[in-house]
């Protein structure tokens, strides 16, 4: 995909249109104006560019982006790619968005080290691709109009995005988590990338064409409530390849003063907009292929009332879907890696095993673990970013039920593969290397 990437960038090279008519998201290719822009490739007005899943992966797509409070327009611009047949152009009006005030004058720190407090006063955009064709790729970029200090008007454009839709039964994935980006230790962010540049390379020796998307399982910032951790993490090179679908960790959830809301994980990303009251775009789920995935906030279920709330909407939507693979997502443990104790396992078992889920997702304890089939299997993720990983010891509980834990101490670095086809789901976890530590399949 990121090969991909690169030769988009030279086959559009000085293609840059500007949009004649408002279009929905259901237009047909139009005819454009060509106009003389600058490129935004350091996110001076338009920043914050990620892909995020639809509903329906096969159809629909995602894409949130910010850009200055002075922004008078923007348009965003879709094209199949390797098929350069036109432009499909959807309008957004910032008038019409959300002046976003999440972030702004949070108590931060810069790259070098310097208190401030984040000065993050900004449009927001979400915009719904639909009636996309399955298992097909497409990039887009986006055009901004804008007034300097000065009231003069420029245009600019973005870099180019892309993302692959999902076909019916055959797409691979990468799984990762915990790599706590954090500018004034900047290496965090760069071994998570380089994890991710491994599970592709790991994916191509297996299909030619590496993995789809990324499953992010949360902590990815480690303080959301610092726009410019989002906004840093957003420039790098796997997140302008892929689709991500993302949780809510609890480092995503606060600020540096411990200021708690799910409000900075939602307007950092565009999910769907499916979860029960308070959680719209937080908690979510979406189908990719023959796959359906639930994403849950822990943050919201610390309590008991909490709990029940997030059940009842997990429960109705996995008997409402017909998905031949159902798999279930939270920040949280399953168990203690340390020493196999239970956690977040005791909450749920008895619901996935009434609902048919396949497959449990968690992270956030920073030691892998692997359950048997119970006959859900369970796992959760290792840390990502070399630093703020875990040691365990003597495995003293649920030897029953845990069959694999790994971890490479408080200098951690793992991801997973996800690969899915018509009877199976096969997870593979892969340390810094490539090298493969553990693997579980799941038949149906």
């Amino acid at each position: 995909m990121l090969d991909l990437l690169n030769d988009m960038k030279k086959l559009l090279t000085g293609l840059v249109c500007m949009l004649m008519l408002a279009c929905c998201a259901t237009s047909n290719y139009i005819k454009t104006a060509a106009v003389d822009v600058e490129a935004d490739s350091t996110g001076k007005n338009i920043f914050g560019i990620n892909t995020c899943p639809g509903e329906d992966c096969s159809t629909q797509m995602n894409v949130s982006f910010a850009a200055r409070e002075s922004t008078t327009d923007c348009y965003i611009y879709l094209i199949q790619n390797k098929r350069n047949t036109g432009v499909k152009g959807y309008s957004l009006k910032a008038g019409e968005e959300t002046l976003c005030t999440v972030y702004d004058s949070i108590y931060s720190k810069k790259a070098n080290g310097e208190n401030f407090y984040e000065n993050a006063r900004f449009h927001k955009f979400s915009c719904t691709f639909s009636n996309l064709k399955p298992n097909t790729e497409y990039c887009y970029w986006i055009v901004s109009n804008y007034k300097d200090e000065y009231g003069i008007q420029h245009t600019t454009q973005s870099g180019i995005s892309s993302f692959k839709t999902a076909g019916s039964d055959r797409w691979s994935a990468c799984v990762i988590s915990d790599y706590h980006s954090y500018p004034p230790l900047p290496k965090r962010l760069s071994s998570a990338m380089a994890m991710v540049g491994t599970v592709d390379d790991y994916a191509k020796s297996r299909n030619k064409r590496g993995f789809d998307w990324v499953l992010h399982l949360g902590d990815v910032c480690a303080w959301g409530g610092s726009w410019s951790f989002w906004k840093e993490m957003y420039q790098q090179q796997p997140f302008r390849g892929y689709m991500w679908a993302g949780l809510n960790g609890n480092h995503d959830n606060m600020s540096r003063k411990y200021q708690l809301t799910n409000n900075y994980f939602r307007f950092a990303t565009a999910n769907p907009l499916n979860g029960y009251e308070g959680e719209e775009g937080v908690c979510y789920h979406f189908t990719y292929g023959n796959t359906l995935f639930v994403m849950l906030n822990s943050e919201s279920m610390r309590d008991s009332t909490g709990l029940e709330k997030a059940r009842e909407w997990v429960r109705n939507v996995l008997n409402s879907s017909n998905a031949k693979f159902k798999v279930v997502c939270e920040h949280y443990q399953w168990f203690f890696g340390e020493n196999g104790k239970t956690s977040q396992i005791r909450r749920w078992r008895d619901l996935f095993e009434e609902c048919g889920v396949d497959l449990a997702l968690g992270a956030n304890n920073h030691i892998y673990v692997r359950s048997r089939n119970l006959p859900t299997l369970y796992v959760q993720t290792p840390s990502s970013d070399n630093e703020r990983g875990m040691e365990m010891g003597e495995l003293t509980h649920n030897q029953d039920l845990i069959a694999k834990r790994w971890t490479e101490g408080g200098r951690t670095i793992g991801a997973l593969l996800l690969e899915v086809d018509r009877k199976s789901m096969t997870l593979t976890l892969l340390d810094r290397n490539g090298k493969v530590q553990d693997s579980a399949t799941i038949s149906k």
